[in-house]
């Protein structure tokens, strides 16, 4: 099993904190979000490989914090080539860099490189692996309609089988928000590239999830515990004074 860890963005709402690191190499508490991330990753036996996919602007802060870090899992990071805040992949197009660029031809678990979260992802995994034929997307009850405007908002069934799935949502069919957190089996991969060819938007991978959604079954997994959501200078102070591992 592989991961993607995504870091390609610019995190212009953080300006100027971000101006010359990125977003998940901000400090939060004691350690950069980043650890927080990895800490859970190293912890699944079966994944060998961590791929962290940067822009070209902060491939070398990513490098050096590699080379800071001894853990059991070998991490590469991947360029993707864009130097230039005004220029994205978007995220599925920044999934799909990563996969073609390291021939990933395995079970792929990724996360968003700013998902600060204080539960392992253990039982996530054991979930993941018993619907291994479909893809599964990691949720988090936001306990709030108004709130879940904000967010990419997942509808499961009794089975947590994905059966409505809306990108920030006027009327929220849940409060389930979807985190960033995907596995996707190796057999499916292909259908990023299907995504992709249709001519869909690349911007947000919870586009992938509702077209995905409406064909084939796509499995949610709410988690319990605590989740962040780091996109201002408000919400890291908030994370800063409140996040507790």
């Amino acid at each position: 099993m592989k991961s993607l860890i995504l870091a390609a963005g610019y995190a212009t709402r953080l300006w100027p904190l971000t101006l010359n690191q990125p977003k998940s190499l901000l400090p939060v508490k004691n350690k950069a979000i980043i650890d927080y991330i990895v800490d859970k990753i190293k912890k699944i036996d079966d994944l060998d490989d961590i791929y962290i996919v940067s822009n070209a602007t902060f491939v070398k802060n990513f490098e050096d914090w590699k080379n800071s870090h001894k853990i059991s899992k070998r991490i590469s990071v991947v360029d993707n080539g864009i130097d230039n805040v005004n220029q994205r992949r978007g995220s599925i197009g920044d999934i799909l860099f990563g996969i073609e660029n390291k021939n990933i031809k395995d079970d792929l678990l990724i996360i968003a490189g700013d998902n600060l979260f204080n539960f392992d992802l253990t039982d996530f995994m054991k979930f993941c692996l018993s619907h291994k034929t479909s893809v599964t997307l990691g949720l988090f009850d936001v306990a709030d309609r108004q709130a879940a405007r904000q967010y990419g908002i997942a509808a499961i069934d009794s089975n947590s089988i994905i059966t409505d799935f809306v990108e920030k949502p006027k009327d929220p069919p849940s409060t389930l928000a979807a985190m960033c957190l995907y596995f996707i089996p190796a057999a499916k991969l292909n259908l990023l590239t299907e995504y992709k060819n249709q001519g869909f938007a690349l911007d947000f991978a919870g586009n992938f999830i509702e077209w995905l959604s409406k064909i084939e079954p796509v499995y949610g997994y709410a988690f319990k515990g605590m989740w962040l959501d780091i996109g201002d200078e408000k919400s890291l102070k908030f994370a800063q004074l409140n996040y507790k591992e």
